[in-house]
């Protein structure tokens, strides 16, 4: 048994009986008077969701993304499978299993929202079953999506050809992941999805919004380059900016917009400066520790000033934002 499989909550059952435990889970749950699922079979569940542990994720961090899908099932109630692989010098030949639910009250009484967790804790040797298995634990005819989390090899995760195959989404990381992993050949490349680009979807609102005053002509009229800098730990989500910053300019007409990154020290997340040739002028500051940052502007009709809210969107909203937008 691996520590992650362990440390994760949930009853251990047998794994071939994975369907009838979590039945017997919700009818004792419900004798109990607790919250449960509807006895007439729905399960409230909306989508199939796959988690896969690489071998870097320490305990610590299997709690945390555990506690992130549990989070994230109260707004879209799910089955969850997650594979926790034991260490690949295991001598175990066996997968084990674990079963685990909560369910939450929503909006109205009627509104019952419940999420279903299968842990599957396989060795090396069981690997060539293992996709079997997620499947028979799987809600039949949702829609499945699937995210491998601190892998070690992008080739070792392209093995899971039926998970790669199957999922509406497949989402990573990139502040994490190999550094191959978002040019990876996956099979199918254009559901795969970057958590880092859906984190900075209030940043890239709040940008894109103050900009949208202007007209595109006025914004790239005199541009010649485009300083971003950043501190280490949102080195992903500056390369996302600047990567979405080239795009939109190119949608306004610039050409070859050239964006010089830059670390920082000091307790700034983000430092975005527009140079022209001309008096325009653009420049955005972004602290995330205090929420807080403020765009001053110039493009040719008076200096504009402005203070601004600046988030990161949370674990459980950006894989919303990954999964279904």
């Amino acid at each position: 048994m691996s520590e992650t499989f362990h440390a994760l909550p949930g009853i251990e059952v047998p794994v071939g009986s994975i369907k009838h435990s979590l039945t017997r889970m919700w009818d004792d749950t419900a004798n109990e008077g607790g919250p449960s699922p509807a006895r007439d079979g729905s399960k409230a569940t909306q989508v199939n969701f796959v988690v896969q542990f690489g071998l870097r994720t320490t305990v610590e961090d299997a709690q945390e993304q555990f506690q992130i899908a549990v989070r994230f099932s109260r707004r879209y109630p799910c089955r969850v499978v997650v594979l926790c692989p034991m260490p690949d010098d295991s001598t175990e030949t066996e997968m084990r299993a674990k079963i685990y639910g909560e369910c939450h009250l929503g909006k109205s009484k009627g509104d019952t929202r419940c999420c279903e967790f299968v842990m599957l804790n396989y060795p090396f040797a069981a690997r060539p079953f293992l996709e079997d298995q997620v499947s028979i634990c799987l809600s039949s005819d949702l829609p499945l999506y699937y995210w491998p989390h601190r892998f070690i090899s992008s080739a070792r995760i392209g093995q899971f050809q039926y998970l790669l195959k199957r999922s509406q989404r497949v989402l990573l990381d990139s502040a994490i992941t190999p550094a191959d992993s978002l040019t990876f050949p996956w099979p199918k490349p254009e559901v795969v999805r970057d958590l880092a680009h859906a984190r900075l979807l209030p940043v890239r609102q709040s940008i894109g919004q103050f900009l949208s005053a202007y007209a595109p002509a006025k914004i790239i009229d005199g541009l010649q380059h485009i300083t971003l800098s950043h501190q280490p730990s949102v080195a992903a989500e500056a390369r996302v900016l600047s990567v979405w910053l080239k795009a939109r300019l190119a949608d306004c007409g610039a050409k070859d917009v050239t964006i010089e990154m830059r670390e920082r020290a000091d307790g700034v997340s983000f430092e975005l400066c527009f140079n022209y040739s001309n008096d325009h002028h653009f420049h955005w500051n972004g602290d995330l520790a205090h929420g807080s940052g403020y765009f001053a502007a110039d493009f040719g009709t008076g200096k504009t000033t402005l203070p601004t809210a600046v988030s990161l969107l949370s674990p459980e909203a950006a894989l919303g934002e990954a999964m279904f937008f």
